[in-house]
């Protein structure tokens, strides 16, 4: 497979923002996509794009495809445009930490973001 070119910036801003172990991410996407009321909510973009993280973190870094790369700045991005300059996990409600868990960044755990 083709090397993807992903800076080591983006490398180290996507392992910062995404704070939670594959394991815990799948976890809570198996949650959510339960929904509330115990049926399904399959095909919420931001499951995909979860299920997508778990995949990326399953990897090494010289197996990214393109695709990943975009996913990573896409999650990076969509973090720190959702946290903004709040940097008091106190500060979040649940909805904002559920959708924040949904691209594997819980404001509730200590980061360097």
């Amino acid at each position: 497979m083709a090397e993807s070119h992903i800076s080591d910036e983006l490398w180290q801003e996507f392992h910062d923002v995404v704070n939670m172990t594959s394991r815990e991410l799948s976890d809570w996407l198996r949650t959510e996509a339960t929904g509330e009321d115990g049926r399904a909510t399959e095909g919420l973009p931001e499951l995909e794009v979860g299920e997508s993280v778990v995949a990326i973190l399953a990897k090494r870094r010289t197996d990214l495809t393109p695709d990943d790369v975009d996913t990573m700045q896409h999650v990076v991005d969509q973090v720190r445009t959702i946290r903004g300059d709040e940097p008091e996990p106190e500060a979040y409600d649940d909805a904002l930490r559920r959708a924040l868990m949904l691209f594997g960044h819980d404001p509730l755990r200590p980061t360097e973001v």
